[in-house]
């Protein structure tokens, strides 16, 4: 446990900002997780649907931080590669 003033104040400042980066992760995470669920159900038009929503989390995670813009970068161009991969694949063929 911090000892100096300043530290524990920042400790304070730590601890709330932790919460905050642990939300806007789980909500990325999980929106990931579901167009991941969309994709290998083929459900094409609820992963487009949802892609929005799921660039917009991450971007919101590097933002605030939680992410390296490198790494928000690949994760949306890997989805989107994903996605028209399957948009791609013709119909009635596996």
């Amino acid at each position: 446990m911090p000892i100096i003033k300043s530290a524990k104040k920042y400790l304070m400042v730590s601890s709330r900002k932790r919460v905050f980066n642990l939300r806007r992760l789980k909500t990325m995470r999980g929106l990931i997780k579901d167009l991941r669920n969309f994709i290998a159900q083929e459900k094409l038009k609820e992963a487009q649907k949802l892609l929005p929503q799921v660039f917009k989390a991450i971007d919101k995670a590097t933002k605030g931080g939680v992410l390296k813009a490198n790494t928000a970068s690949r994760k949306k161009s890997r989805l989107t590669k994903t996605i028209n991969r399957l948009s791609k694949k013709p119909e009635g063929k596996n």
